[in-house]
């Protein structure tokens, strides 16, 4: 994936382009992708991470600053150090930063080429509304997590 943008004054939002912490874009309207931001703000002990959905401003902003296809929301990206990661390495870099035993999954499927993992990830991406919904929109965060989206 590309790098920050070049010039950063591009960016013309009233969020960074440079997240202080990993962001995870995602789509707010898939219920498998709610599942799993619900799953990483259980586990995020150390409030690593932020979260946005595509459908929102500021996902909206994300994106066009690191020139992420905006009609592409089958994919999850996580943004780390002006670095954009997607499919199954968003995923795997994500579950590398929770505490143990979801760190060791990072380790037990890193091994696998990016290519089959991708391949299963965009088999699991096209059939996620099929398989386990979609929502009719966006679900607002709760008063506990909201200080770790951006909306």
């Amino acid at each position: 994936m590309d790098n920050v943008p070049s010039s950063m004054h591009e960016f013309t939002g009233i969020y960074s382009p440079t997240p202080k912490k990993p962001l995870i874009i995602f789509d707010g309207l898939c219920n498998l992708c709610n599942w799993m931001v619900n799953f990483v703000l259980k586990r995020d002990q150390k409030n690593i991470f932020l979260f946005t959905p595509y459908q929102s401003k500021a996902g909206k902003q994300m994106m066009e600053a690191y020139r992420l296809d905006m009609s592409d929301v089958s994919t999850v990206y996580l943004i780390e150090n002006k670095r954009v990661h997607d499919k199954s390495t968003a995923i795997l870099r994500i579950f590398n930063k929770l505490p143990f035993p979801w760190k060791l999954s990072y380790l037990l499927i890193i091994i696998v080429p990016k290519r089959v993992r991708d391949y299963i990830y965009d088999l699991i991406a096209r059939n996620r509304y099929k398989w386990f919904g979609i929502r009719k929109e966006c679900s607002i965060p709760n008063e506990k997590d909201k200080n770790n989206f951006l909306i």
